[in-house]
């Protein structure tokens, strides 16, 4: 399959995952709210998940796709199996390990990770509760999240695109029968958190179904050291390291927020919002591109590397810029209309929307990082981008200080985004001195179009939300809320589609064709 064909593929996957996850966040919402007991909870699933990033999507991926992908190529299926069952071997070692100490030491770790909890005993030993609860998630996350980087590197990619959706559906089976009855928070929590574990526990479980039926299932032995798996963590430290300058930042961030009460939950509110089209554009496109550069490299096809690299980065800023104006104009009707019921009152609307507009201006670049940094991991350069990750760590904590006491949850959003920024101009300043990245004048007019077309849409959007006026009050008769924030969706993706046409910045006829396209 081509390119978009594969975009595609686990974009829509991922669309439909990210609308059950907004299911899930709006029961969760109207169960837990923005309390105490969902700050517990939030910080609870933040630590296997920063831990998942660290040692399954990042150092494993990065280092291991441009190795197994180059194993196919020279050595063909057997071989590729063989390497994969050997590095995976260290990777069960290293969360087994990880696993069993943190549930021991589960109390002095988070009095490190969330320390503004220390001073309400409650709050903080029902964040304890729930981390022992939801930490064994990072193994059955971690062993998906290698099983599914074998099944990318195959071309293989609706097993893995598929899984989170199962995770949804167990969560909101669960959410459903709490949000009817009325337990106390603390037990509503701990249930959710038991519905956590059992689907990361059935996501795993699929994407093993599915690398069986690939023939693929690497086995596993006791670890041991030779040429390959020294090469592997060659590559995998620095991504180790990149990764844990990323986790830093939302480390820091973490504890910053534990500093004042519902920060924590607003920031998880407004990052659910944003993640939907950072999965369906950025990860999408990182999944498709990271083994597609690799393969392309491995057989000296310089030339299709560069013209894959140059297809994702139109393709992102095409769907990214505009979602990301759509967010700043619509946030506070999509929070409103999302999350305002049950516990989540109008006040935790406006904060969380506050919130949304500054992660939303940083969008665009955390969807060019996962373009960009593909073009270091193929060519199994770890080491540049964990520099370039050291300087945004430096520059977040710094934001994130200066800003907090002041604009507090905003202040946070704020910051991730302008170290995304200048994390992209780094990248794109190092690719383009190495001679693996170029944008022409043609492509530099594009993008400037594609600029203004956004700012075309939202500026209409923005109006069209102060003409429907108490439509989106507080309280107003929700299908009519809903119907009109779905309108104002399709008037605006209609809007700005129509200007790229008829503008020809994306002719729609070449678009169709392009997702048709299957590889020679």
């Amino acid at each position: 399959m081509s390119l978009y064909r594969n975009f595609l593929s686990v974009g829509g996957l991922t669309l439909v995952s990210r609308v059950f996850g907004f299911a899930r966040d709006a029961l969760m919402a109207a169960v837990l709210g923005i309390s105490p007991v969902s700050d517990a909870f939030n910080a609870a699933f933040r630590f296997p998940n920063l831990f998942r990033r660290l040692f399954a999507e990042g150092a494993f991926n990065t280092a291991f796709v441009p190795m197994f992908s180059g194993a196919l190529e020279t050595e063909g299926n057997e071989g590729a199996k063989e390497l994969a069952g050997r590095i995976m071997s260290w990777l069960v070692a290293a969360i087994l390990i990880v696993t069993i100490l943190v549930e021991i030491f589960t109390p002095q770790i988070m009095v490190l990770f969330v320390p503004g909890f220390v001073g309400d005993p409650e709050k903080f030993d029902l964040t304890v509760f729930l981390t022992r609860i939801m930490f064994p998630y990072l193994a059955c996350m971690s062993l998906m999240a290698a099983y599914a980087a074998i099944l990318n590197s195959l071309g293989r990619f609706f097993a893995a695109a598929f899984a989170p959706i199962v995770l949804n559906i167990v969560n909101i089976g669960a959410l459903i029968p709490l949000a009817i009855l009325t337990l106390e928070a603390p037990d509503t929590a701990f249930w959710v958190a038991i519905a956590t574990m059992l689907g990361g526990i059935a996501q795993l479980v699929l994407v093993y179904w599915a690398i069986r039926r690939a023939g693929f299932v690497p086995k596993l032995r006791l670890p041991r050291f030779d040429a390959e798996v020294r090469r592997f963590w060659i590559l995998a430290v620095p991504a180790i390291i990149a990764g844990g300058i990323t986790q830093i930042n939302i480390f820091v961030g973490t504890i910053i927020a534990s500093g004042a009460d519902e920060v924590m939950s607003i920031i998880y509110n407004a990052d659910r919002l944003y993640q939907l089209p950072l999965g369906i554009i950025g990860i999408a496109i990182g999944t498709v591109l990271l083994p597609e550069l690799s393969r392309h490299l491995s057989a000296g096809r310089d030339l299709e590397a560069r013209q894959s690299q140059s297809q994702s980065l139109f393709l992102s800023m095409l769907l990214s810029m505009p979602a990301a104006g759509a967010l700043i104009a619509l946030a506070l009707p999509v929070v409103r209309v999302l999350f305002e019921r049950g516990a989540f009152g109008p006040t935790d609307s406006v904060n969380v929307s506050q919130a949304l507009i500054a992660f939303a201006a940083g969008l665009p670049a955390f969807v060019l990082i996962r373009v960009l940094q593909p073009g270091f991991f193929s060519r199994k350069d770890t080491k540049t981008p964990t520099w370039f990750a050291f300087v945004s760590l430096v520059i977040n904590i710094v934001l994130s200080l200066v800003l907090f006491p002041t604009l507090k949850h905003v202040g946070i959003a704020l910051a991730t985004s302008i170290a995304a920024w200048a994390n992209v101009v780094l990248l794109a300043i190092f690719l383009a001195r190495r001679g693996h990245f170029a944008i022409s004048g043609a492509e530099w007019r594009q993008e400037g179009m594609i600029a203004l077309l956004t700012l075309v849409m939202s500026g209409a959007l923005y109006g069209l939300v102060l003409l429907l006026g108490p439509v989106f009050d507080p309280g107003y008769f929700f299908p009519a809320q809903a119907l009109a924030l779905l309108a104002l969706c399709v008037f605006g993706a209609g809007l700005y589609f129509a200007l790229a046409h008829l503008t020809g910045v994306q002719r729609l006829g070449g678009l169709l064709r392009r997702l048709r396209r299957r590889k020679g």
